[in-house]
């Protein structure tokens, strides 16, 4: 799942307008794919008579949330949470660089930042749109 994460994130940089590309950034393929890994592995872990809902827990310290990742399907579970909003952000930010025309040269240190530290890639790109469109926009 990392390495198709990677080959979405390459292809939204380096092929944005080409049709396979647009395939996986514009459909409901890839979430899909994994809202039924998810809805799966909660599934297998309550088969696992695992406690399900102990994963709520995570809100309370950071002790919790060691407990609650201790688990391998939690675990799973919100690393699938982190892929599919990895894969969200990504494709917003390659459409929203296109719908403004911007080059991909502008648009690819975010969308990396985007891969390895989510918001601050998103608030880079942000400031980069602010700066590119000349126009600021809290709702679009």
């Amino acid at each position: 799942m990392s390495f198709t994460l990677i080959k979405h994130h390459l292809g939204i940089i380096i092929i944005p307008n080409y049709r396979i590309t647009q395939i996986f950034t514009n459909s409901v393929i890839l979430p899909l794919i994994l809202a039924s890994a998810y809805g799966y592995t909660i599934y297998q872990a309550i088969l696992l008579e695992e406690p399900v809902l102990d994963i709520f827990r995570l809100y309370l310290n950071l002790d919790s949330l060691y407990t609650v990742f201790s688990i391998e399907s939690f675990l799973l579970v919100f690393w699938l949470h982190f892929v599919a909003l990895n894969l969200f952000l990504g494709s917003w930010l390659s459409r929203d660089a296109l719908k403004y025309d911007m080059p991909r040269g502008i648009a690819f240190i975010p969308l990396i930042l985007i891969y390895l530290a989510g918001p601050v890639g998103l608030v880079l790109y942000w400031i980069v749109r602010v700066i590119y469109a000349k126009k600021l926009k809290f709702h679009d």
